[in-house]
């Protein structure tokens, strides 16, 4: 061999070699999610930095959107995982049998609400969204409102038209809203009160976040959404009051799970194990209050007093099964004062 050649040698060697994982072309995993949109770069970082073979490809909007896209492309799904959706929506995808069935490795270690009961272990759960009230007490004072302290105080006069919540069939904080009164007080009251309350109601908006922004801007009175969005509205400087009713509010918890015809399940469970850990947890802790991993949480600044306690025993199950019923009949009485899109 000529000098040459064996100066050039090492360098074939090296063009021969196999590539290393990082520099290999990574997995395209496509997940379905309604995490909000300043979510989506942090948990893409956390999921590549953890699983570096992955790269993660968002499919995003509101919970009631994803839903409905996800059943409909059922019999030719187009994503790899759902991730940061309403567990009474994966529990749907599972009774269709759309859903992987797959335990996390460290599963055992979640709080027990947040993990599939039943088998086969399907979805886990990652944190949970509470409703409650956005209080503008700027604008409460001109037309002499009370702040309301329970539901019913939402039917005061002095608030004709002007409440807002989000349309269930669009967002999944309005659904929460609607079945945790059908379950806490009873499905006959609960429609009662939905039928006095939407005398107040200005508009049903296809967000679950826009109620109480609205709110904050003293463009309503009143907004119904979600814990964490009243916390930060009211961090910004709002003229707000965020209420937890004291007769008991309606709440999910956003979850995950790997779809059933995947072409990528090595790399979908890889991601799935990583959801479960104190590292993911502590991620979701930076925009919930309440998160799957026990000792792991941050209650922001001005987060509403008794959130947690104010949480109806709500059943998952009997919100995924009576979904598509529960909109049908909301749709029918309500639907004349939902927002345009």
């Amino acid at each position: 061999m000529t000098a040459l050649g064996r100066l050039a040698l090492p360098l074939v060697l090296a063009l021969l070699a196999p590539l290393p994982a990082q520099a290999a072309e990574r997995t395209k995993l496509t997940i379905y999610t309604a995490l909000e949109n300043d979510q989506l770069g942090p948990f893409k970082a956390g999921i590549e930095r953890a699983v570096p073979e992955v790269e993660v490809v968002w499919v995003r909007d509101s919970t009631g959107v994803i839903t409905a896209r996800f059943l409909a492309e059922k019999d030719n799904p187009r994503a790899d995982m759902v991730m940061g959706l309403a567990a009474s929506s994966l529990l749907m995808f599972e009774k269709q049998g759309l859903l992987a069935t797959y335990e996390p490795k460290g599963v055992e270690a979640l709080k027990p609400a947040f993990r599939d009961a039943e088998a086969p272990y399907t979805w886990t759960g990652t944190d949970a969204s509470i409703g409650v009230i956005c209080f503008n007490t700027a604008e409460a004072e001109k037309d002499k409102a009370k702040t309301p302290a329970r539901w019913a105080d939402l039917l005061a006069s002095e608030l004709k038209g002007k409440v807002v919540m989000p349309h269930p069939a669009s967002s999944g904080t309005g659904y929460l809203l609607v079945a945790g009164w059908l379950q806490g007080m009873g499905e006959e009251a609960g429609w009662a009160y939905m039928d006095r309350l939407h005398d107040n109601i200005a508009a049903y908006l296809h967000s679950g976040s826009a109620p109480c922004v609205q709110a904050a801007r003293g463009e309503r009175t009143a907004g119904l959404s979600l814990d964490m969005r009243g916390a930060a509205e009211k961090t910004k400087g709002a003229p707000l009051a965020v209420i937890a009713p004291a007769d008991g509010t309606g709440w999910d918890e956003e979850a995950y799970a790997i779809v059933a015809a995947t072409k990528h399940g090595d790399a979908a469970r890889k991601v799935a194990d990583w959801g479960a850990t104190k590292a993911a947890n502590e991620l979701y802790a930076k925009s919930y209050a309440v998160v799957a991993y026990p000792g792991v949480a941050t209650v922001p600044a001005n987060y509403p007093a008794g959130a947690e306690a104010a949480m109806i025993r709500n059943d998952l199950g009997w919100m995924a099964d009576n979904r598509e019923r529960v909109l049908a009949e909301w749709s029918r009485r309500y639907e004349a004062k939902a927002a345009k899109k």
